[in-house]
């Protein structure tokens, strides 16, 4: 498995992967918006895109999307890990939470404080594979629970 940060000139590499995990979330297929969206977030430099490569062929399995989120506090860019997403036949193989480390090891190697994500109140894997790694249950809402995992005090 190779995880790579992309940058503006490899979106082709998860556009398929974005509009798959719009499907799963319940969201109409619109390969263009997918495109188009990731593609702006690339240009513009307002998110961070991690995608999983099978070593044998390169081919794209799974991906991760992180937003800044800046604290005046600690006077520190952090990141929301937003988008995660591997490819059906790819689950329960490690992807996924090689995916996380890369994304928590980018976080810590740019001084940030904290990285959160939401997931399902239900998404009982999920959230087992966050607690695994670290990350804290701080928040709960009625179809979601927020999880934060603090890097520096």
């Amino acid at each position: 498995m190779i995880i790579l940060r992309i940058d503006r000139t490899q979106g082709d590499l998860v556009f398929d992967l974005f509009d798959r995990y719009r499907i799963f979330y319940k969201q109409p297929s619109n390969m263009g918006m997918a495109e188009k969206f990731i593609q702006e977030r690339l240009d513009n430099n307002e998110s961070v895109i991690f995608v999983a490569l099978e070593t044998a062929n390169n081919k794209p399995v799974g991906f991760t999307q992180l937003y800044p989120k800046y604290s005046s506090v600690h006077v520190s860019k952090n990141w929301i890990l937003n988008d995660l997403f591997v490819d059906q036949a790819h689950r329960k193989k490690g992807v996924g939470g090689e995916l996380i480390y890369a994304a928590t090891d980018f976080a810590r190697r740019n001084d940030s404080k904290f990285m959160e994500l939401s997931t399902a109140t239900d998404n009982y894997a999920a959230q087992s594979l966050y607690e695994k790694i670290g990350f804290k249950k701080f928040g709960g809402e009625t179809d979601f629970y927020t999880y934060r995992i603090h890097f520096t005090d």
